[in-house]
Formats: C-alpha cells, structure tokens, sequence
C-alpha cells in the first residue's frame, strides 16, 4: 500500500488524531493509523491478513470485530465498519439510537457461509486468500 510512505497523509493523521473526538478506521486503514503512529502501544483491529503488519507498527493486533482503546476505535474487514459505525452511535447517542439506526437499515445480518473469519473458514478458502493478501505484508 503506498499511502503507508505517505508522509503529507501520514502527517495529517497524526495531526487529526491529536484533537479528534473519536479516530477511526476500517479493515487495512488501521495500517495507515499504525503507520502515523496512534496506535503504537494500543489495541487495534484490521482484516486478519493484516495483523503481522499490524503488530509491526506497535499497535497490539485483536481479532474482534471492533476494538475501542481510548479514543481509538479500528474495525476488523469493511462488513466490520457497520458494526464499528453502531457501536460509536451508541457511545455518543445512546443504545436505543443506535437500535433506531440499525431497524432503520434492517441491519440484520444473516449470511449464506459460516465463512467470515479465518477461525470458521475452509482451511483451502483462507490458504485461498492468505496467498493473495500478500501484498498487505509489503
């Protein structure tokens, strides 16, 4: 990813998370966090393949879907963001706004595989996509 030797952006995070209320990302954007520096020392999540490189910019990889360390706040893979995105409501707006937002978007996940992570996946389907993620370890 070549945002990650950004500087002008890596600059602007460090700068917006200074004085953010909340600093958030979703899937692989946790590495451009890391890569500014917020999350050294910290909690954080991102799309499993992505956990060494995480763990290489200091931060301390979690497998949950959301994991909120202070006022940082990461979501694993982009169906993550969703749940991210109800969690924070809920903090800020209060639990039954967020349960407004989430009957408002019939936000009722069913899905068809018991496939979304690498713990209940096929071992072929994670070999699958481990050897085409190989390019969030550059």
């Amino acid at each position: 990813m070549r945002e990650l030797q950004n500087e002008t952006l890596l600059g602007w995070l460090r700068t917006a998370s200074a004085t953010s209320a909340w600093t958030t990302s979703v899937c692989t954007g946790s590495l451009l966090l890391g890569a500014a520096g917020p999350l050294k020392g910290r909690h954080a999540t991102s799309h499993w393949p992505a956990w060494d490189s995480l763990a290489a910019y200091g931060a301390v990889p979690s497998g949950e879907r959301v994991v909120i360390d202070g006022k940082l706040v990461t979501a694993a893979g982009v169906s993550a963001g969703i749940d991210m995105g109800l969690t924070l409501l809920g903090k800020v707006a209060g639990d039954e706004c967020a349960q407004v937002v989430q009957l408002r978007t019939e936000y009722d996940p069913q899905p068809p595989y018991d496939a979304g992570s690498p713990q209940k996946a096929p071992a072929a389907v994670v070999s699958m996509l481990r050897d085409k993620s190989r390019y969030v370890q550059q």
